[in-house]
Parts: structure tokens; sequence; C-alpha cells
């Protein structure tokens, strides 16, 4: 897939001023929670997101009501951006992104759904390793590889993120062939995002929110790579979406 891609992004911008992308990121963090999230299923709005950010929620009401899925879902969100936000400094200031994604996606992941195990929605030993059983994708006739070839292929994709040189490349095939694996039962596209918005950042190109309006376009163009290996419509959307 690698030659279909290279040349279909705009060229990068230089980064002369690494806390003013920084603050860029901060500024853009309520749209990409709100349609990160809403993508997902999950009803939120830039009011929910915001008292999540800014503490003011009700803590205790929350872990009151263990079935309020999308306010734990934001806190979620939250903490995990906080994560996500200090690999991608790393990697503006020199680091290798695809060795900063290997050593913190699990990270991300286990923030993900840290809060719900701390009210006891879920076990700690659900947040332990990659899934251990089969998992199906709604609307898609694409199945990810059983538990056994998907501990194989894991080392193999950060492997190829380390020594891609093409930031094209890490950015596309960074996100879709994390989703294309699936390695966890839930938060696998919210992961790839983190995932291939650090390469974003790495290769020169700006945050990159995927808008709800555009979710059908997203797993048409997902679904076109992965069941039917065509991985130019994905790359064109990503793209486009990276010039605005």
């Amino acid at each position: 897939m690698r030659p279909d891609i290279i040349g279909r992004f705009p060229e990068p911008v230089p980064l002369n001023d690494i806390e003013a992308y920084l603050s860029q990121i901060d500024d853009i963090y309520e749209t990409d929670a709100c349609h990160s999230l809403s993508i997902e299923g999950y009803q939120v709005n830039p009011e929910l997101i915001n008292q999540v950010r800014a503490g003011n929620g009700n803590p205790d009401q929350l872990e009151a009501d263990k079935q309020h899925r999308d306010a734990m879902a934001a806190r979620d969100y939250w903490q995990a951006f906080q994560e996500v936000r200090k690999a991608v400094q790393n990697g503006l200031e020199g680091g290798n992104a695809g060795q900063i994604a290997d050593q913190n996606y699990g990270i991300w992941y286990r923030e993900l759904f840290a809060p719900s195990v701390a009210v006891g929605i879920l076990k700690p030993s659900d947040l332990a390793g990659y899934r251990s059983a089969p998992v199906y994708i709604r609307k898609s006739m694409h199945v990810p590889p059983s538990p056994e070839p998907l501990r194989d292929a894991m080392p193999v994709l950060f492997e190829l993120l380390k020594t891609e040189q093409d930031a094209s490349a890490r950015i596309v095939l960074g996100h879709f062939i994390f989703v294309y694996i699936h390695p966890y039962m839930d938060g696998n596209g919210r992961t790839g995002h983190f995932l291939m918005n650090l390469m974003m950042a790495s290769g020169g190109y700006p945050w990159t929110v995927i808008p709800v309006e555009r979710c059908d376009e997203y797993m048409e163009a997902l679904e076109a790579a992965g069941v039917g290996g065509n991985i130019i419509p994905f790359t064109e959307f990503i793209a486009s979406l990276s010039k605005r």
C-alpha cells in the first residue's frame, strides 16, 4: 500500500514553535473530543466536554450513576488526551514517533477506561494486554485477526513505524493498520486517532479531527482498504482533512 500513499499529502509546514503547536492542540480539544466520541456513538456536547475538562463536574454523581456512560467517556477521553499531548511534545522535540507510539499507546488505551475501573464498571484485568476473544466491527465485512496472530502483528506494525521515513505513510498506515488489527475489544478507533495525530505532529502536519458528519465517508474509506486492499480513498480522505 505504501507506494499508493506517497505524494498524495500536501507539503508539511516546518515547525518553528513547539509551544504554539501544543497550544493549538489545547484549543482544538473541545472539537476533537466531541467529534471523536460522537463517532464512537456517545452522546456528548461542548458543555459536557468543557465541564469535565475544567474539573467542575460532579464526580460523586458520576460515580453513583455507573450507567452514565457519556460523562464517563468524556472524562476518560480527557485523561487519555493529556497523555497523548505529552507524547506529541516528545515527538516535536525530535523523538522517533514510531518508538514513542510503541511506548505509549497502551497508556492511552488504559487511560480511556481508567475511570471505569475506578468506579467498578470494569475490572483492572480487563485492561491488561490485548483482547483474548474474536471481535467484529459493526457494518463492516472486515473481520480483525484472531488473538493469536494479532500478537505477532502488533510488534511488526511498530517496527515499521519506527523505520518509515515518509510522514504520510506513517500517518495513513499507522491509523489504518492499527484499526485493521483491532487489538482491543473497545477503544480501537480512539487509540488509532491518537496514533494518527502523533504521526501528524511528527511529520509537520496539524492535529486533525475526523468530523462526525463525514463518518460514513471515513468508514467507507477504511472498508475499501481493509476489504478491497485499496488504500487510496483513505489516504485522500486524511490528506483532505490535513489541509483544513
